[in-house]
């Protein structure tokens, strides 16, 4: 399956290319999917081979809760709690989240070609991307699976111990949101998932450009495409437009150097598009096939250099944000606001960090055996 996120700001027309492109793989006969949290933009009626979903958060958040409350009710009357109703509940901050994290978990069980998903704005896209594996180290952190092993010996441990053992419900409920995060994880980075970036061209939608390229490619996403949307004409007589003229024309220019074939242009119609005929005359090619998986290669450098050198790109990453933490096995990169904390793979877990370097959109991290736990040789 063939699975394209679209991320870009507020105002980029996200919402729109997703639509169009959603309805042009269609039109190629592939069976397309498009999920939407922001409604479908100027999509109108019914088109063959095209499924759209449109998110109901509040509705979701509201079964979960009324079935939490059912599952506890023994001891909230113990406590002497009054029960919520589904009428008065309203949904919380990331409830919006949680319903795509689980529709690309769905999308995954699916009999589509290709999904396409209208993320939310960048902040919260690139957030939300990274929301499964977070929690999921959370979840591994707090309630080790292995701990169940002891489920018979639980009541005797708590009798010994004198405190209150936990339950088996929380880590059966711990295991099942483990595996759901797992699927919706499995999307996210499956080989057929890749990023189209949109954003109009200027001086902000190139910031916003840059930043989420390094923050995908932290997540180790790939950016398929790069779509500079509402790109003015140039024969304007218009003094004020000619303005914007140049400024999209100086950020079209560089794109075009950084990105070179994944870059492409979407004409501004003059109006919002309206229907089906106003988004296939935007052009927007239908998803092409996904580009090689983005590597984190580490180079044999001993018999040189005495070192292993962990190659991460990050493209468009800033010397003065980058961050590097060692932490047991794990490394934290982070870069501007964006964190990840990785595994260190094997041969770099008996090593210490000699250093690290930027160069070429690339983090280089040096890393020496350490004595006491490389395996000597003769």
């Amino acid at each position: 399956m063939r699975t394209l996120l679209l991320v870009g700001p507020g105002g980029s027309g996200r919402t729109t290319v997703a639509a169009a492109t959603a309805l042009s793989a269609a039109r190629e006969g592939r069976r397309i999917l498009l999920i939407s949290a922001g409604g479908t933009g100027p999509l109108g009626g019914e088109e063959p081979g095209l499924t759209v979903q449109r998110l109901t958060p509040g509705d979701e958040f509201r079964d979960d809760l009324l079935s939490l409350q059912k599952r506890a009710g023994s001891a909230l009357d113990l406590l002497g709690a009054g029960r919520l109703e589904g009428e008065e509940l309203t949904p919380l901050p990331g409830s919006d989240e949680l319903a795509l994290l689980r529709a690309l978990r769905d999308a995954g069980q699916g009999a589509y070609d290709t999904v396409v998903v209208d993320l939310p704005p960048t902040p919260r896209a690139l957030a939300l991307l990274a929301l499964p594996e977070q929690l999921r180290r959370y979840l591994r952190r707090l309630l080790p699976p292995e701990r169940q092993a002891a489920r018979a010996l639980r009541p005797m441990l708590g009798r010994i111990a004198g405190v209150p053992m936990p339950a088996a419900w929380l880590y059966e409920t711990a295991a099942r949101w483990d595996s759901e995060l797992a699927a919706a994880q499995a999307v996210i980075e499956a080989p057929g998932t890749t990023v189209r970036l949109v954003a109009e061209p200027g001086p902000a939608g190139a910031e916003a450009v840059r930043a989420a390229a390094t923050g995908l490619a932290l997540q180790g996403l790939r950016v398929d495409a790069v779509s500079a949307n509402k790109v003015l004409p140039d024969d304007t007589a218009d003094i004020w437009l000619s303005g914007l003229v140049a400024q999209q024309r100086k950020t079209l220019t560089e794109w075009a150097q950084t990105y070179g074939d994944t870059f492409g242009t979407l004409p501004h119609l003059g109006r919002d598009p309206r229907g089906a005929d106003d988004l296939a005359a935007l052009g927007v090619p239908a998803p092409a096939a996904a580009p090689e998986p983005v590597r984190w290669p580490v180079r044999d450098a001993l018999a040189d250099e005495g070192v292993l050198i962990w190659h991460i790109p990050l493209p468009g990453a800033v010397r003065e944000e980058l961050s590097l933490i060692r932490r047991g096995d794990e490394l934290v990169v982070g870069t501007g606001p964006f964190r990840r904390i990785v595994t260190l793979p094997s041969a770099l877990r008996r090593c210490t960090v000699e250093g690290a370097g930027l160069r070429e959109g690339e983090l280089r991290v040096r890393f020496a055996p350490d004595p006491d736990l490389w395996p000597r040789t003769r």
